[in-house]
């Protein structure tokens, strides 16, 4: 084998990554993209425009900080469109996408914006994550009437491999779930469409209820459970990224996106450790080259991303809410941690993960926004009542 040849570890762990990566929430992105009525040819241009910009925007800042530049798409993101409101059109849809990159990319740009994003108390917006997820954990078991045998199974599965093979537990249970669907024949035709990736662009509409609905908390989510873990993974593995850089690259690749579909690119966290450990690569100084493999895998996904969407469109509603659900604990049980971390901000964490979690809409917003707005006024009492207290102590 050439010596500048990369290792089989190297090859193995940027396929893995991939796989893990695409296979086990690409079942959420499809149900968010199908929420807010996308067509079949629209959820696959999604699909297509969100592999493409991981692809280029990772091998390009891998290639150029010779870093294992990492990038996934927003899980919790597209947890948050399939929980949005009913009747939002997709080009409003793409109009808060669109939103959500230039604050992404602004807050890797302006160092003040870094610094202000730095005082959003992390309790607040993982409390308004866990209730995006909650109804999506709860829907799984509440299928289980629907469905005992699907249901029990993911279950078990996934019990089993988050003992054994916690890395691969969601791909098992994917594996698993597909599995008894075609052993039952549940299948339907392949609804018609592409069979390569397709991009079909469409002019973004600004609508105030949408920019406040889905722009802000989409790209709150994005930045604290996805740009600020894959930012400690690649220190944890002895890397010194500048943290401007990616955010504003990654802002740039999902504003560019945003008109295919794509909701938000942004740094892996998961699958980023698995491609920049010392398993990947034993070279740290090029480990970059397993960043350049990933994204050439998810050049491979793109082409076909089309095929694939239409694959999971074939699926009964019932085994994609349950992929779904099954696929959400993990992402559920770290936004609970890291939302009771802070024990003077619990009282607010709680109110804004309750009001999420309610499904509440009113006025057009949803109840993203309100449990962000329940949560920071909460905050703000204390903060009153602190001050106050203080005054009547020192007087």
């Amino acid at each position: 084998m050439p010596q500048n040849f990369p290792p089989v570890t190297a090859w193995s762990s940027a396929l893995i990554a991939a796989l893990v990566g695409f296979g086990c929430t690409v079942a959420l992105v499809v149900q968010a993209m199908r929420t807010l009525g996308a067509t079949v040819e629209q959820t696959g241009s999604a699909v297509t425009a969100l592999c493409l910009g991981i692809a280029i925007t990772g091998a390009a800042l891998s290639l150029k900080l010779r870093m294992p530049i990492v990038l996934a798409w927003s899980t919790p993101g597209a947890a948050l469109l399939a929980a949005s409101t009913p009747g939002l059109s997709w080009p409003s849809a793409l109009g808060a996408f669109l939103l959500s990159g230039l604050m992404m990319a602004l807050l890797g740009l302006i160092p003040v914006l870094g610094r202000w994003a730095e005082r959003i108390p992390s309790s607040i917006a993982s409390a308004m994550l866990a209730g995006v997820l909650l109804p999506f954990c709860l829907q799984l078991f509440g299928l289980g009437a629907q469905d005992p045998a699907l249901v029990g199974l993911v279950v078990m599965v996934f019990l089993l491999a988050r003992q054994w093979a916690p890395l691969y537990a969601l791909l098992l249970v994917l594996i698993a779930g597909l599995a008894l669907t075609l052993l039952r024949g549940d299948i339907t035709a392949l609804p018609p469409g592409a069979t390569f990736g397709v991009l079909s662009p469409l002019g973004p509409e600004f609508v105030p209820s949408a920019m406040l609905s889905l722009a802000l908390p989409l790209f709150l989510v994005t930045l604290v459970s996805q740009n600020l873990p894959g930012l400690v993974v690649l220190r944890s593995a002895g890397y010194s990224p500048k943290p401007g850089l990616l955010l504003f690259s990654t802002g740039i690749a999902s504003m560019i996106a945003a008109p295919f579909g794509a909701h938000a690119v942004n740094l892996a966290a998961i699958t980023a450790a698995i491609c920049t450990g010392d398993e990947a690569y034993a070279d740290r100084s090029r480990r970059w080259i397993v960043g350049i493999l990933y994204a050439g895998f998810y050049l491979l996904l793109a082409i076909f991303a089309s095929t694939l969407v239409r694959v999971f469109l074939a699926l009964p509603p019932t085994v994609i809410m349950v992929l779904t659900g099954i696929a959400l604990i993990p992402a559920l049980t770290g936004a609970i941690d890291h939302m009771l971390v802070e024990k003077s901000e619990r009282d607010a964490a709680i109110v804004t993960f309750l009001a999420t979690g309610s499904g509440l809409s009113l006025f057009g917003l949803g109840a993203a926004f309100w449990g962000l707005l329940a949560g920071f006024v909460a905050l703000a009492v204390k903060a009153m009542l602190a001050r106050h207290t203080q005054k009547q102590q020192t007087s």
